[in-house]
C-alpha cells in the first residue's frame, strides 16, 4: 500500500508583505482616531479586531491532501469541515499538470465554478502552478495543487497501474 500526504499553507513571503502592507494604513487611521479622541476604547478594539482577525486568519488556511488506495482525499481548511474523498471508481482521467492559477481559476485558494470559467472546474491551492488535474465521471473537473510533483505523480501511477 502506497500513501502520499502533503500540507500545504499560505506561507509566502510576498503574501505576509502584501497583508502586512495592508494593515499599517487602517491601523495608523484608527489608531490616529482614538488617540484624538474621537472614538471609545471599546470602539476601537472591535475595529482593530475587525481588521486584523479576518487579514490573519488567511495564514491559518491550510490545505491537506492524501491519496491512498481508496481514492484521494482533500481538505481546505477552514472551508472543509472533514475531508472530501474522490473514490478512484469515480476518476474517468487524472494526470500531474502545470497551470496558471490567476487566468484559469481566479488566484489562489478554493477557486472556480459560480463566477470564473466553469468549464475549468474547481480549484484547491495556495501556490505554485502544479496540480492533479482530476476528471470525473460525472463530468466534474477538480485541481489540487501540489508542491510535490514527483512523489504524487508515482503514488498516482501506482493506483493507476492497479485494479482497486
Amino acid at each position: 500500500m502506497r500513501i502520499f500526504k502533503e500540507e500545504q499553507r499560505f506561507t509566502q513571503q510576498w503574501l505576509i508583505a502584501l497583508l502586512v502592507i495592508g494593515l499599517i494604513v487602517p491601523i495608523i487611521i484608527l489608531s490616529k482616531a482614538y488617540a484624538e479622541e474621537k472614538m471609545e476604547l471599546i470602539d476601537f478594539i472591535i475595529a482593530m479586531c475587525l481588521i486584523i482577525i479576518p487579514t490573519g486568519a488567511i495564514l491559518f488556511f491550510k490545505l491537506k491532501t492524501r491519496i491512498d488506495e481508496h481514492g484521494i482525499h482533500y481538505r481546505f481548511i477552514p472551508f472543509h469541515f472533514k475531508n472530501q474523498t474522490i473514490h478512484w471508481n469515480d476518476i474517468e482521467k487524472i494526470h500531474i499538470r502545470k497551470y496558471d492559477a490567476i487566468t484559469e481559476y481566479g488566484g489562489w485558494g478554493m477557486k472556480g465554478g459560480l463566477f470564473w470559467k466553469k468549464k475549468n472546474g474547481t480549484a484547491y491551492n495556495v501556490s505554485g502552478d502544479i496540480g492533479i488535474q482530476i476528471e470525473l465521471k460525472n463530468g466534474k473537473r477538480i485541481l489540487i495543487g501540489t508542491q510535490l510533483q514527483e512523489q504524487v505523480n508515482t503514488t498516482i501511477n501506482h493506483y493507476n497501474n492497479q485494479e482497486i
